[in-house]
């Protein structure tokens, strides 16, 4: 039985999967927004999280713990610099999945992981309105646009 064992094991062994997250976890912070499976997704917003987390505490402590996750330093200076203080007011959720559709090699569920920003915040609840809409409605307005 799995009682109390967190994580999902993504049909590897421990050393590739600790590989594995920790390259998406350096992709993440590099670029902001990747794409991967759904599965690794979810993994990775557990890991991201505690390590903006450890970004937003800012001490030398736990700059060398998150060292030993992200693999660039670079990476792990943007991160204490740049992106930890984006997120000082929020208690976490620092990532967002969005579900993008299926691989068309396997038919795997593919998911765009991002970081959350101020600014995504405020346009996502100002159009949320007309996410509601139907396509039909959606073509219509875009047509009476064009023609204005």
């Amino acid at each position: 039985m799995r009682h109390l064992k967190s994580g999902r094991k993504l049909s590897r062994t421990s050393s590739h999967r600790w590989a594995l997250i920790r390259n998406l976890v350096t992709s993440l912070l590099r670029e902001e927004k990747i794409q991967t499976t759904d599965p690794k997704a979810k993994e990775l917003r557990r890991w991201a999280d505690r390590v903006i987390t450890l970004g937003k505490q800012g001490s030398l402590h736990a700059r060398r713990q998150a060292l030993g996750i992200v693999q660039d330093k670079a990476v792990v200076r943007k991160l204490f610099d740049s992106i930890a203080p984006r997120f000082k007011d929020r208690p976490g959720g620092y990532t967002r999945i969005i579900k993008v559709g299926i691989r068309h090699g396997d038919a795997a569920p593919i998911s765009l992981v991002e970081l959350v920003s101020a600014a995504n915040e405020g346009t996502e609840r100002a159009g949320s309105g007309s996410a509601k809409k139907s396509r039909r409605a959606r073509r219509r307005e875009a047509a009476k646009e064009a023609k204005a």
